[in-house]
């Protein structure tokens, strides 16, 4: 088991976690905010367990895209208003994503050269 990989996949898993759950905690005035960070945080943890379990799982490429996604979505669905619900979003978004990119850098420089 690659501790790097696994490692990666539980901060993915955190990072998931704070996003879904934060519209329970900012919801006086996480208005807009609520649908995008539930679903986004919900496949952040969806493909991290499924990368922690074994069953392959989604890449490193998926888990920084998801990132990625969660990242834009202040802006994308219009909550950068709400400062709680925006830099939940930010910070759990920049997270994945530099994670899932050091992972993906890491293990391709890892994998053997091809003759």
């Amino acid at each position: 088991m690659d501790l790097t990989r696994s490692l990666s996949d539980v901060v993915a898993l955190l990072a998931g976690l704070v996003a879904a759950l934060a519209p329970f905690f900012w919801a006086d005035n996480a208005g807009a905010a609520g649908q995008p960070l539930l679903i986004l945080g919900t496949l952040l943890i969806v493909s991290a367990l499924w990368a922690i379990l074994g069953a392959g799982g989604a890449s490193s490429w998926v888990t920084a895209a998801f990132g990625a996604l969660l990242f834009v979505s202040p802006w994308a669905f219009g909550f950068d208003g709400a400062s709680a619900a925006a830099w939940t979003a930010w910070i759990a978004g920049a997270v994945t994503v530099v994670v899932g990119l050091l992972t993906t850098l890491q293990a391709r420089s890892a994998a053997p050269a091809r003759a």
